[in-house]
């Protein structure tokens, strides 16, 4: 039983860091499709949620299981930079 237990833990986890990352993909469209500063901020405060996400991931299951997630949020971040310099122009 514990076993299994761990394993709805790990899923969590994923889970967690998943919509983390799912919720700045919406937050950057959002500040991409309306450049305001109240968007970026919120984006920015998605960003640091989802890098929290990303890092209590990794403590809790190691580099691996958060690889995709990673990514993500690396894309996150070149489109937020992207919405950043729109809304500088």
């Amino acid at each position: 039983m514990a076993q299994y237990d761990s394993n709805l833990d790990n899923h969590s986890v994923e889970a967690q860091t998943q919509n983390s990352v799912d919720r700045l993909h919406h937050a950057v469209s959002q500040a991409l499709s309306h450049p305001a500063e109240q968007l970026i901020e919120q984006a920015e405060q998605s960003r640091t949620h989802a890098e929290h996400a990303i890092q209590q991931a990794k403590d809790s299951l190691g580099d691996d299981a958060v690889e995709v997630a990673e990514d993500m949020l690396g894309e996150e971040v070149q489109r937020l930079e992207q919405a950043k310099k729109t809304l500088r122009s």
